[in-house]
């Protein structure tokens, strides 16, 4: 106990493309990423290999190897999963959802197995960092854990949609933040969405130490403020609120000394992450 600390390792992030320095703070001041390296990491994901070459056609084939190792070698050796062609059917349903909630009736209805079998699948496929759930904040614990959570895979770059990419893309950003800053021992993080009865929502919320810290809702090039983060900025007591923007232009200026939502450049809020 103590002679060691464990660290989560995730994707290269827009932080990590203008600094590589851990300071002690949780956000630092936004530094302006490249153009060439922004376009990496949209186009060739947050992995090293596929970032660092930046070749198309290796990135297919990277992750088309990544996929199958996952689906026939990996679960093979972790896991007892009597159909592997059935997981792999999972997989690509999931590598179509990225950023959508997850209704475990009805994906168990398209593969033929039980609710039980697909809610464990999933947990063996976060396991595996083949993706990860983003489940919804409430006061109330135990009922954060009934409801249905959001799916995000862990590479981005195979998202077709340009809205679930973008918003795939944050979502990575953020959990890497906030599992990051849980580990230097800024205080216990957590990433969460928000939505009603009404269904309003906010795409993410991060939280630390069970108090709502601040909203993030995800949009291509919609520079209209939603009315929905100021909504539950009210409601949850949130620090801040942030409509960030990817076709947005980088500005030199902190996010995080507005208190008030406001519309932020993707390139500008993602570089005072970690």
């Amino acid at each position: 106990m103590g002679r060691y600390f464990l660290y989560r390792m995730h994707p290269w992030s827009v932080a990590e493309s203008v600094r590589t320095d851990l300071r002690q703070k949780e956000v630092h001041t936004p530094d302006e990423i490249s153009s060439a390296d922004w376009d990496a990491l949209w186009e060739h994901g947050g992995f090293p290999e596929p970032f660092l070459r930046r070749d198309t056609r290796f990135t297919r084939r990277w992750r088309s190897l990544r996929q199958e190792q996952l689906s026939r070698e990996d679960l093979r050796e972790v896991a007892r999963v009597a159909d592997l062609g059935i997981m792999e059917t999972l997989m690509q349903i999931l590598a179509e959802r990225s950023a959508q909630q997850l209704i475990f009736s009805n994906l168990a209805r398209e593969i033929q197995v039980s609710v039980d079998t697909v809610k464990r699948w999933i947990d063996l496929l976060t396991r595996l960092h083949y993706g990860f759930v983003v489940r919804p904040w409430f006061k109330n614990v135990a009922k954060s854990l009934r409801k249905e959570p959001k799916w995000c895979l862990r590479d981005w770059s195979g998202v077709e949609d340009d809205g679930a990419r973008i918003e795939t893309l944050v979502a990575c950003h953020l959990l890497k933040a906030a599992e990051g800053w849980t580990d230097l021992g800024f205080g216990d993080f957590e990433l969460r969405y928000l939505r009603d009865k009404q269904k309003r929502e906010v795409d993410f919320l991060v939280v630390k130490g069970r108090k709502p810290r601040f909203l993030v809702e995800v949009k291509m090039s919609d520079t209209a403020l939603s009315p929905w983060p100021g909504h539950f900025q009210a409601r949850t007591k949130a620090q801040h609120a942030f409509q960030v923007v990817l076709n947005l232009s980088y500005q030199q200026a902190d996010c995080f000394r507005i208190r008030q939502p406001v519309v932020v450049p993707a390139r500008t809020f993602l570089s005072q992450l970690l």
